[in-house]
């Protein structure tokens, strides 16, 4: 089944279960290309996202963050990108799949387990602000400096699906540098 099929298939289930998307926003194609209408801007985020990437936090927690605000801001483009960078950098299958339910499992370490804590606070910063609580225990587990590129990597990935979702970028060709 190919993808319009696929996503076709999804509306008509959601259609008769009375949880469907308008037929208008049911749209697979990108809506622009931002890289080429703004390739300053683009350059500009690609820098910072470079940045975070040289900031001494390790790749495979960067690639949870990623993951974890993708699911939570519903960035499809995001998902299939990071979920294809984390098994590259050698994430396990399990621990992808319980990213979405990580409080209950024990697959991720302490200090995973904080910075995801982290990206979800400051993702859904407008719901509640980043607690003191969750402040003080994330820097038992993370410098100074690597609290402030942990921030940055959230921000980051924050634009980044912003991006993604406000345009429609299309999931599914993204393959991880070398592949």
């Amino acid at each position: 089944m190919d993808l319009v099929s696929a996503a076709r298939s999804r509306y008509d289930t959601g259609k008769r279960r009375g949880i469907h998307r308008a037929p208008e926003e049911f749209n697979v194609e990108a809506r622009l290309d931002y890289k080429s209408l703004a390739p300053e801007s683009f350059k500009a985020l690609l820098s910072l996202s470079g940045h975070v990437h040289r900031s001494g936090l390790e790749k495979k927690l960067l690639v949870l963050i990623d993951m974890r605000a993708s699911q939570i801001n519903g960035c499809a483009y995001c998902i299939d990108m990071h979920s294809k960078d984390a098994r590259a950098a050698g994430e396990t299958e399990q621990r992808l799949y319980a990213l979405s339910a990580w409080r209950d499992t024990p697959f991720f370490t302490d200090r995973e387990q904080l910075a995801l804590e982290w990206t979800e606070a400051v993702t859904r910063i407008a719901d509640h602000h980043v607690s003191d609580d969750l402040y003080a225990r994330a820097r038992e587990h993370f410098t100074e400096q690597e609290l402030v590129a942990l921030n940055l990597a959230v921000a980051t990935i924050n634009a980044w699906n912003r991006m993604a979702i406000a345009f429609r970028s299309v999931p599914g060709a993204y393959q991880p540098p070398g592949k």
